[in-house]
C-alpha cells in the first residue's frame, strides 16, 4: 500500500479494510466497524474496522506461518528492514504527525517530536539485531563444552495505548522484529490510524507478509483473550493502566506467557532548597506538559522545599498559565485537547476534590470556546495529603504543589504509593540529588532533567508500575530465549 495524504488515509479504507492480517488489508471478518473521533472538535474522522475473535485467530495463524522464515533470516537483513523503516518514518514525519494530531489531539510540535522518538526505536534495535550473540567455552571442571545460544521467543502479542500511538507501538515492534519474532498488535481504539500507517511503512521497507498483523478494535477483551488463550503466543506486552494490567497478568498466567507490563505512574517531582529554580521550572514544564500531561511518566506530585516554594510557584504558575490551548493544528498551540470527555471529567473531579479539601488554584490557563475536550493548565498549592490528586494519576495538565523541610519526611511521602515508574529531582548538589534519587522507589529518575525517555535507555517501573524493561540493551532481551547445550565429542 502506498501512503497518501492525511485526508485520504484518515477518511478512506486502507485497501479493502483496516485489519492487517498476513499482509492483506481486510475488513473485520464479521463486518463490524466503530467510529474514531477528533478530540479537538468531536467530529467523526472515519469508521474503522473492528476486529473480533476470528480475526485474532487468523492473525495468530499468519504470524505462526511467517515465524520460521523470519527466525532463519540473517540478523543483518532484519537490521536493514528496520533501518529502512526508520528512514521512511523520518521522511513521512508530517503525515504521521498529522495523523497523531487528528486522532489523539496533541499539539503538532508534540506529535512531530513523537514521530522522531518513535522512529529512533527502529534505528536503535536495527543496531541491536546484529549484536545478539551466543557463547562457547570450556566447562570449568573440564571434559565438555558449554554452548549458550539465544533464539526468538516466538509469536508476540502487543496492546498499546492512545497517548503515544506511534512510539508505544514502535517501542515493542522494533525489538520483537529485531530478535526474529512475528508480531500481533492491537492499537488503542481511539488511535488506530497511526499504527496502520506505521505498518504500511514497514511493508514498504520490505518486511515480509505475516510478520506484523494489526487489529484495530473496540472489543479488546475478545481479541486479547483469544491471543492469550492460544499456546502459539509466547510473549505478551501491555502498556496501560495498572488495573487492566492485573487482569491481563491473570490471563497470561494460564499458559505461563512471558509478559512485559508498563503500567501506571504517580511520579514525584522534588525541588530542593539549593535547586536552580529557573532550571527546575523548565524541567517541570517538560515533565508535566509533554503530551498534555497525558503521559505515564508525567510529574504528578510536586514536593518543593519551603525556602524556594514562593519563587518556584510564581514562575511555574506563570509558565503554566501562558500555555496556549487549542486544536493541535493551530499555530502556536502547545496544549491540545484531552483524549475524550471522560478524561476531562476525571481531571475536573480531582481538582474539585483538592479545592474542597483546602487547596488553592494558584494559576490557571484558558481554553477555547466551542467544542473539544479541553482542560485548562492548572497549578494547585496548599494541597492536603488526603486529596485524591496526590494518590491518583492525573493524566492531564494539572500540577499539585506541596512543600517540605525535612528530606526524610518528603521521601516517605514520595514513596507512599503502589506506583514506582518515574521520579524527578532538582538540586545543585550532585551528592544530594543522587542520594535522593537512590532512595526514591522508581524505575527511572531524572536528575536536573525533566525528560527521561530515550530508546537507548531501559524504560520501566517497580512495584505496581510494571514488569520488565523496554528500550536500551535490555529491550531486546524480552524477545529472546536462552538455550544451553552441553557439548562433548571424542578427542582421539
Amino acid at each position: 500500500m502506498n501512503l497518501v495524504g492525511i485526508d485520504t488515509l484518515a477518511k478512506s479504507p486502507l485497501a479493502d479494510g483496516d485489519v492487517l492480517v498476513g499482509g492483506r488489508w481486510l475488513p473485520a471478518a464479521d463486518g463490524r466497524t466503530y467510529p474514531v473521533h477528533d478530540p479537538a472538535t468531536g467530529a467523526l474522522v472515519r469508521e474503522v474496522s473492528s476486529a473480533g475473535p476470528g480475526d485474532a485467530l487468523a492473525a495468530i495463524e499468519a504470524a505462526d506461518r511467517a515465524a520460521a522464515a523470519w527466525r532463519a533470516t540473517p540478523a543483518r537483513r532484519r537490521s536493514e528492514v528496520l533501518h529502512d523503516t526508520f528512514r521512511l518514518m523520518r521522511e513521512h514525519t508530517d503525515l504521521l504527525a498529522g495523523l497523531i494530531v487528528l486522532e489523539n489531539g496533541k499539539a503538532y510540535r508534540d506529535a512531530a517530536a513523537e514521530v522522531g522518538y518513535a522512529a529512533e526505536f527502529f534505528r536503535w534495535f536495527a543496531e541491536e539485531a546484529v549484536r545478539i550473540g551466543s557463547s562457547f567455552g570450556d566447562a570449568p571442571g573440564g571434559g565438555f563444552r558449554h554452548v549458550v545460544r539465544r533464539h526468538p521467543v516466538g509469536v508476540t502479542a502487543f496492546v498499546t495505548p492512545w497517548n503515544f500511538p506511534a512510539a508505544m507501538a514502535t517501542r515493542k515492534i522494533a525489538p520483537a522484529l529485531a530478535a526474529g519474532c512475528p508480531v500481533l498488535l492491537k492499537p488503542a481504539p481511539e488511535t488506530p490510524l497511526t499504527a496502520l500507517a506505521v505498518a504500511a511503512l514497514l511493508a514498504e521497507a520490505g518486511l515480509p507478509e505475516g510478520l506484523l498483523n494489526v487489529l484495530p478494535t473496540d472489543r479488546a477483551p475478545e481479541v486479547v483473550s483469544t491471543w492469550l488463550g492460544d499456546e502459539r503466543v509466547r510473549k505478551f506486552s501491555f502498556t496501560g493502566s495498572t488495573a487492566t494490567g492485573r487482569l491481563l497478568l491473570e490471563q497470561a498466567a494460564a499458559n505461563v506467557v512471558n509478559v512485559t507490563m508498563e503500567l501506571g505512574g504517580n511520579a514525584p517531582f522534588v525541588v530542593c532548597a539549593d535547586a536552580d529554580v529557573d532550571a527546575a521550572v523548565r524541567g517541570a514544564m517538560d515533565a508535566k506538559m509533554r503530551g498534555g500531561g497525558e503521559v505515564c511518566i508525567a510529574a504528578n506530585r510536586f514536593y518543593v522545599h519551603t525556602d524556594v516554594a514562593a519563587e518556584f510557584t510564581e514562575k511555574f504558575g506563570a509558565a503554566m498559565a501562558a500555555v496556549r490551548t487549542g486544536p493541535g493544528t493551530e499555530e502556536g498551540v502547545a496544549l491540545g485537547p484531552m483524549i475524550n470527555q471522560a478524561a476531562v471529567d476525571k481531571i475536573r473531579s480531582l481538582v474539585d476534590d483538592a479545592v474542597a479539601r483546602g487547596a488553592t488554584i494558584a494559576a490557571q490557563g484558558t481554553v477555547p470556546d466551542g467544542p473539544g475536550n479541553f482542560h485548562p493548565t492548572t497549578v494547585l498549592t496548599d494541597v492536603p495529603e488526603e486529596a485524591r490528586i496526590l494518590h491518583e494519576e492525573v493524566f492531564g495538565p494539572v500540577a499539585p504543589l506541596t512543600t517540605f523541610t525535612d528530606e526524610d519526611e518528603m521521601l516517605a511521602r514520595a514513596n507512599a504509593t503502589v506506583h514506582g515508574l518515574a521520579s524527578y529531582v532538582y538540586s545543585r548538589d550532585v551528592a544530594r540529588a543522587l542520594r535522593i534519587a537512590e532512595r526514591l522507589e522508581a524505575g527511572m529518575v531524572g536528575v536536573n532533567r525533566g525528560l527521561l525517555s530515550d530508546p537507548a535507555a531501559p524504560f520501566g517501573g517497580v512495584k505496581q508500575s510494571g514488569l520488565g524493561r523496554e528500550g536500551g540493551r535490555e529491550g531486546i532481551e524480552a524477545f529472546l530465549e536462552t538455550q544451553y547445550i552441553a557439548l562433548d565429542w571424542p578427542t582421539d
